[in-house]
Order: structure tokens, then sequence, then C-alpha cells
């Protein structure tokens, strides 16, 4: 008698559970339609949807392009300095960002904390060193410690400071937590268990975040010249201002080498490090 009862609960089940699963795919595709109308609405603000201003606009574009072949390469003794001193911003730039990210990210991840006030205050040093773009932080240093590329390493650092730490942080809040209960079971310290629990789950991540940090850091320091900072982005913007063309062809040349020849380097380091 109770078998008919048993199946009308079954039917019922099924129909929840498919009632539900087109409740969510409904909710799912209003969501996405709601980004898609806000994708269309930013390019058609920001004018990506104006074909004919973007028409006009391609000729031109052709003829710089044709102003810049062949480059020019007659003046690169005068470019190996600068270069050097852009290559030396980055390494130095990322050394300082992983010398405070460290110990904010362990005060800014949960796990770790010591209490909810000091995450709190943590989080808003990060979330205010990520805010400020590097290039106005290097107008500021520039006008606070003059040219060269002091400044720019003091801006490379604390931008990178605020989204480096943010990825320590949360490698840190992803970190298996037993290896840090045994350490806390042991008896350990707070350093102990930092030192025993959580760094070695979260070194090879905090390897991946420091190179690929020195990556975006050397192509971030070809624009530090731009502002007084030094480096080859000073010979870039000089070569701009004369329109002379030929010799920006090289330079980005050069840069593209560079970078890709970091790139490489970096690649060799984290599996080094992994």
């Amino acid at each position: 008698m109770n078998r008919p009862l048993a199946d009308a609960r079954h039917a019922d089940e099924i129909h929840g559970v498919l009632t539900a699963e087109r409740r969510g795919r409904h909710r799912l595709m209003l969501q996405v339609a709601a980004v898609l109308a806000i994708i269309v609405m930013c390019l058609w603000v920001t004018g990506m949807l104006d074909g004919a201003r973007l028409a006009d606009g391609l000729p031109a574009i052709g003829v710089l392009f044709t102003d810049m072949i062949p480059p020019d390469f007659t003046r690169w003794r005068a470019w190996v300095d600068p270069m050097v001193e852009t290559l030396a911003m980055s390494v130095a730039g990322t050394a300082l960002a992983i010398l405070f990210s460290v110990p904010l990210a362990f005060l800014a991840a949960r796990n770790t904390a010591p209490n909810a006030w000091t995450y709190q205050a943590a989080r808003l040093v990060l979330n205010a060193l990520r805010a400020i773009p590097e290039l106005i932080m290097g107008i500021v240093f520039v006008a606070a410690v003059g040219f060269g590329m002091l400044p720019g390493v003091l801006a490379l650092g604390l931008h990178s400071v605020g989204m480096v730490g943010k990825f320590f942080a949360e490698a840190i809040e992803h970190a298996h937590p037993a290896p840090i209960e045994a350490a806390e079971a042991a008896g350990a310290s707070r350093l102990q268990v930092i030192t025993h629990g959580v760094l070695p789950q979260v070194f090879p991540q905090f390897a991946d975040v420091t190179m690929y940090r020195w990556e975006y850091n050397f192509r971030a320091s070809t624009v530090m010249g731009m502002v007084g900072a030094g480096g080859i982005g000073t010979e870039l913007v000089g070569s701009l201002r004369i329109l002379d063309y030929p010799q920006v062809s090289a330079l980005l040349i050069i840069i593209l080498v560079t970078v890709t020849v970091v790139d490489a380097l970096s690649n060799v380091l984290r599996k080094r490090f992994n």
C-alpha cells in the first residue's frame, strides 16, 4: 500500500530537481545576458562600435607603420646603459616588493593574522597600494626624490606590494590545515608554525608570483622613463618627441627581444624553484 505513496514522493523529488535546474539555468542565462549588455554598452560608450571612426584611423596607422620601416639601430650603443638601468629597476623593484609583501601577506591571511583588526588593516594597506598606478607613483616620487632610477624603483616596488601581497595572502589562506594543526599540536610557537607548517606549502606559489611580477615590472619599468625615472623609456620618449619613428621601431624591437629573454629566464627560474 505504501508503494504508490513512495512512487509519488519520488516523482515529486524528480520534479523538484528538474524545476530547480530550470530555474538555475534561467538565472544563469539572465546573468550572462546582463554581463553581455554591460560589455556592449561599454564598447559603445568608448567608441569601439564607431565603425566610421575606426575606418578613418586605419590609414593613419598604416602611414605610421610605414614611417617606422626600416628600423634605425645606429644609436644602439647609446641604448645599452638605459636598458641595463631598466633591468636593474625591475630587479630592485621586485626585491623591494617581496621584502614588504611577505610579512604583510601573513598579516592579511585569515589563518595567520593575529586578530581581525590586524587582518583588516593589512588588507587595507594592500588595497591602497594596489589602487594607485605605478605611473602615478612614479610622478610623485620623481617630485619627491628627483629624476633617476630611484623613483622608478620605489614606484614599481610599492605598487607591486599591493598585488604580490594579495597573491601571497591568498596562497597562505589556501594552505592545507593539517601541517599547521600538527605543528600547533606539537606546541610550536606562531613563528614555528609559519616556518614549518605554512612556508613549505606556499613557497612554490611565492616563487611563481615573484617571477611573474618580475616580468611585469620589467615591462612597466620601460614606462617609468616617460615620467623621468630613467631607463630605456626615456630614450623612447625622446624619439617620439622628435618624431624619429625609425628609432622608435628599433627601440620597440630591442624592448621586445629583451622581454622575451626575461620571460625565458623567468621560466627557467620558476622550474628550478618548483
